[in-house]
């Protein structure tokens, strides 16, 4: 069953998003290309967000080993940390969970570091105006194949692959929750009906290429198929009476 939040339940939620917000802020700004590795990225979200109170939503989660999916070029989701540097040039997906109070949010935002190609450039583009495309359906009374159309639509498109292995999901007091797929493909009208109060994950993953995945020896770590870039952008999304609202802004 769809736990619906109240408004101060939302809020709550609004607060660890905030946090999430913020680290994944600072951490885009601390990297340093030739330098920063994905392993110093995840210590500084940790940092960030046990300072404000908070734990990270994603250690321990189902046995994985880091505070942060830092995720580089070709790796779709799930990156886990290494210490290899971050390069003039990568596209960088950090990922980030935080808990506060028992409330969790999500968020994820894909960065260009430095000069990147127009092509990554574009394929960035595409994936953060499809999320905007999918928030724009969570409303009352639309059903989640809405967003997952409308995703799906926006960026076939233009010619990218939106991948299939991997969804969004319900969110609050757990990090995964009813409604436990939100996809970023499917049919219009579909679904379960949104409801005022659900909370969900809406997080478009899109590849250069074909929207195919491979799943690497860590069990963990997601790649594109075919070697080519792959973007992801996430927001926590709260359905209200007013429309969509974003939990996860600084």
């Amino acid at each position: 069953m769809i736990y619906l939040k109240s408004r101060s339940e939302i809020e709550m939620m609004r607060k660890s998003g905030k946090i999430v917000a913020k680290a994944i802020r600072e951490c885009y700004e601390a990297i340093v290309p030739g330098k920063t590795t994905t392993r110093d990225l995840d210590a500084l979200a940790e940092r960030i967000i046990k300072e404000a109170g908070a734990v990270p939503s994603f250690m321990n989660y189902r046995g994985y080993s880091a505070n942060t999916c830092i995720s580089v070029n070709d790796v779709v989701i799930h990156g886990m940390p290494t210490d290899d540097p971050i390069m003039e040039g990568d596209i960088v997906d950090i990922d980030i969970g935080a808990c506060l109070d028992g409330w969790h949010a999500d968020s994820a935002w894909t960065f260009g570091i430095g000069k990147i190609s127009p092509e990554a450039q574009r394929l960035l583009n595409v994936t953060k105006e499809s999320l905007m495309q999918g928030i724009a359906q969570a409303k009352v009374g639309n059903r989640i194949g809405d967003i997952s159309a409308a995703v799906q639509k926006y960026v076939e498109k233009n010619g990218y692959g939106v991948v299939r292995d991997l969804v969004g999901h319900g969110i609050g007091r757990k990090l995964h929750e009813e409604p436990h797929s939100v996809p970023n493909f499917g049919k219009a009208g579909k679904g379960e009906v949104l409801r005022e109060g659900c909370t969900i994950c809406i997080e478009p993953m899109v590849n250069e290429g074909t929207y195919r995945v491979k799943t690497l020896e860590d069990g963990w770590t997601v790649k594109t198929a075919d070697g080519k870039l792959s973007a992801h952008f996430e927001h926590t999304i709260a359905i209200t009476k007013d429309g969509p609202e974003l939990l996860t802004l600084e």
